[in-house]
């Protein structure tokens, strides 16, 4: 089903323009172009009708655009309406009824396609709009990523989203991760390009334990990543249910086996917790999101209140009070999903998250219960205070199991 446009301006070149960005995403587009100055207005009875889209630009000679457009939406089921004008008419233009406002002189194609195919996708009018997907005002986060047919969101954070979508090349379901760059937000500068550096490094790697790569790819102010589709959920709901002794071992063991092959293409992983582990269908853990807490620059901003900003349960002591970090703080994590996988509890818990943060750095060791104590040797290595009396090296941690 081809998209049918209408084009209404009194400027030829603008309606060319406007053209131009339709029909190079939709290029079997249906295009009508209406010059209100030389053919006249149109008529009160124009219902928009055969159109899954009409463009309005704002040189309507003797008319005011908020006028025309109460006029057209008079008409019963008239077509999504975006209008191009002048940042002064915005209000007036967006209480008329518009779909949409874009500065006539700032126009940015992709911003203007994401739009467009946003109100399509609202109203189901055309199939074509399964080749791109749409991210979320509250993130800021717009992509226009082709070849990919969008499916639903699975999860927003400040910097991010995730969706799942289809290849279309492969027919295959994949995780889209699209992460936001911010060019003047405090040290992000350089963390863009690296964020995919990292995973341009665990896309070479082939681990079984490690999430499986398929694309990466930039846009004018976002990357996007296609990976694994993860059937089996995330290990967080997994110790919900409920996991036996011998399944926590099988998963720690597959879990450190991926650390330690991330930690050697020199990669600190720094947010390693059970949202952030997967499984798949066959039971599998798969390790994803490497390295997005050190590159986006992990927030420990302190509030008057005296709190903190991330998850405080997987931290290491020097983590949490912002010290020097080495793959020792990876190492310290694992020793609290072990904790966790083995009890179905945190070890450190509080009212606040300066008190958990607190816990890990002076409170004692905690104890397994008897039934799987004879992991406690164990636990203790990973959950020293200090880094330098923790096993070193996941390597370190595979040889004592």
């Amino acid at each position: 089903m081809k998209l049918k446009v209408m084009i209404i301006d009194g400027q030829a070149d603008y309606r060319s323009l406007l053209m131009h960005h339709v029909t190079t995403h939709w290029p079997d587009a249906s295009i009508t172009s209406y010059d209100p100055l030389s053919d006249g207005h149109l008529p009160d009875s124009f219902s928009g009708a055969g159109n899954d889209l009409v463009l309005l630009g704002n040189e309507l000679g003797d008319r005011d655009g908020s006028d025309v457009i109460r006029q057209y939406l008079r008409a019963t089921a008239f077509p999504p309406l975006v209008y191009f004008g002048y940042e002064d008419e915005k209000n007036d233009i967006l209480a008329a009824g518009a779909s949409g406002f874009f500065n006539r002189d700032t126009l940015r194609h992709d911003a203007l396609v994401v739009f467009l195919s946003d109100l399509l996708s609202e109203g189901n009018k055309l199939a074509s709009t399964d080749s791109l997907f749409v991210g979320d005002q509250a993130t800021g986060i717009n992509p226009l990523i082709r070849g990919y047919r969008f499916i639903r969101k699975l999860s927003t954070t400040e910097y991010s989203a995730v969706y799942l979508a289809e290849r279309k090349s492969i027919g295959r379901n994949v995780v889209l991760k699209v992460l936001r760059q911010i060019p003047d937000a405090e040290d992000t500068i350089g963390a863009f390009d690296r964020f995919l550096q990292e995973y341009e490094m665990i896309a070479e790697l082939d681990h079984p334990n490690i999430v499986q790569i398929f694309d990466l790819g930039v846009g004018d102010n976002h990357a996007h990543i296609a990976m694994e589709y993860l059937a089996g959920g995330d290990l967080k709901h997994r110790i919900a249910a409920g996991i036996s002794e011998q399944t926590a071992i099988r998963y720690f063991r597959q879990i450190t086996g991926a650390m330690a092959e991330i930690h050697k293409v020199g990669i600190l992983h720094r947010d390693l917790k059970p949202a952030n582990i997967m499984l798949r269908a066959d039971d599998s853990i798969a390790l994803i999101d490497f390295g997005l807490a050190k590159r986006l620059r992990w927030q420990m901003e302190m509030t008057g209140s005296g709190e903190i900003f991330g998850t405080p349960y997987y931290m290491s002591p020097e983590q949490g009070h912002g010290n020097g970090m080495d793959v020792r703080s990876d190492i310290y994590s694992l020793g609290i999903l072990l904790f966790e996988m083995l009890t179905g509890a945190k070890p450190y818990t509080g009212d606040s998250a300066m008190s958990i943060i607190y816990k890990h750095a002076k409170a004692p060791i905690p104890l397994l219960p008897a039934r799987v104590g004879h992991y406690q040797a164990l636990l203790n290595m990973l959950l020293a205070k200090r880094a330098e009396d923790r096993l070193q090296t996941a390597a370190e941690v595979l040889e004592w199991l």
